[in-house]
């Protein structure tokens, strides 16, 4: 019999700890991650006022549709990298999408009107690596240590994108919009290199029979968390719609100044997610910690309803957020990585991660759509109805078991 191939890197017989390759493969793909998405959030902050000093950027709908166009192909091509990690391996298929990454990048900076930045925008987009980059994490971690690692790596976006916040509008005045996105180039060539010397090798799986597309596209389980995390983006985007505004016109705190309720919400909020992901793994009480996240999420909503806007509520409502966000986009994927088929593991977490995607379009488009017709309070009642409904689902779906690692692997 075949040994298990994780078995010469993680001894099957010790205590359930993190290995020094499990924590090596943490760092370094979250590092990866926070490379990536760092560019990407400096963008934000400073793009609509640089946009206005190019030629078509008096347009709104094209500064929109340049801003969008990221989101657009990361849907289109997260389906086709995941399945191209199964069949080529993980780590090409990563390079490759760094590479598509770093040439949008520089093509935005060189850009002399908002066409070719659009053209940079759509090729940044294109190098779908989430998919390839959850799923190689998968691999190299134990299921006991999955959720950690997914945790880590859900932080270090969080992390960044608050970063982002406070060190755009100086990265823009001292090296303009064209240096932010060249810098995004580089980090994006930084990140392959980190990926070659920091990122564990791949591991040897048997060969496996991968199972049709379409059986992992209506996997029921698959199918519930995948509208999980669409609908955590939907009501992530749509939160963040109305929340700029209510801190601005109810709690009296200038635009400027919002990283001094996002940072250290997000910071504390880490601080409560890890234990309690720890905990929960520890114990085997995933299925619970889940549904109490889900349930947060729909007393926040139900928070911002009710509870008026001065900025001491509206700052705890959001630590709350963050915390209950945060926990679910750490077990969402590793819980899809456990479900899916070993041979489909990417192409079950290409299709997670184009739902995230549409998730993130729906709940800005409709968050808009919603506050500009019948204002700020129908967002956060549509928002309540999409958490309990979501609540509803996953209180029937199956959590899949630990598998109990044997103590000692046997060779035939």
């Amino acid at each position: 019999m075949l040994c298990d191939p994780l078995a010469s890197v993680f001894p099957m017989n010790l205590p359930s700890r993190m290995s020094a390759e499990e924590r090596r493969a943490g760092v370094s793909l979250a590092a990866i991650f926070a490379l990536r998405m760092l560019g990407l959030f400096l963008i934000l902050p400073v793009f609509a006022v640089f946009a206005q000093g190019l030629p078509g950027g008096e347009s709104l709908a094209l500064v929109g549709f340049a801003l969008g166009a990221y989101g657009l192909t990361q849907a289109m091509f997260q389906i086709p990298f995941g399945m191209a990690s199964d069949h080529w391996g993980r780590k090409p298929v990563i390079v490759f999408g760094l590479l598509l990454f770093a040439l949008g990048s520089f093509v935005a900076a060189w850009a002399p009107d908002m066409h070719w930045v659009v053209i940079g925008r759509i090729l940044q987009g294109a190098g779908a690596i989430s998919a390839a980059v959850t799923a190689l994490a998968a691999d190299l971690t134990r299921e006991e240590h999955r959720t950690k690692i997914m945790a880590m790596i859900g932080s270090s976006i969080g992390l960044v994108f608050a970063l982002s916040l406070v060190g755009a509008p100086l990265l823009y005045g001292w090296i303009g919009m064209g240096g932010i996105f060249a810098l995004t180039g580089g980090l994006a060539l930084a990140a392959i290199a980190l990926l070659h010397y920091g990122v564990p090798r791949e591991l040897p799986h048997p060969p496996q029979e991968r199972p049709p597309f379409r059986e992992v596209l209506r996997h029921p389980t698959l199918i519930k968390l995948n509208v999980g995390i669409f609908a955590l983006h939907v009501m992530q985007m749509s939160l963040f719609v109305v929340v700029p505004h209510a801190l601005v016109e109810h709690a009296g705190l200038p635009l400027p100044q919002h990283w001094q309720v996002y940072l250290p919400a997000i910071l504390f909020s880490f601080a409560v997610m890890v234990p309690a992901i720890i905990a929960a793994e520890r114990h085997g009480k995933m299925r619970p910690v889940f549904l109490a996240a889900i349930t947060l999420l729909v007393l926040v909503q139900a928070g911002f309803l009710l509870a008026g806007g001065g900025l001491w509520l509206l700052a705890v409502w959001l630590v709350l957020f963050f915390v209950a966000f945060n926990v679910l986009e750490a077990t969402l994927p590793s819980l899809v990585s456990r479900v899916a088929p070993a041979a489909a593991k990417g192409a079950a977490l290409g299709i997670y991660n184009t739902t995230q995607a549409a998730g993130l379009f729906v709940g800005g488009a409709a968050g808009g759509a919603i506050a500009g017709h019948f204002g700020d309070n129908a967002v956060h009642l549509a928002g309540l109805a999409i958490g309990i409904l979501w609540w509803l689902i996953a209180l029937g779906m199956q959590f899949p078991q630990r598998q109990a690692r044997p103590a000692a692997a046997s060779h035939q």
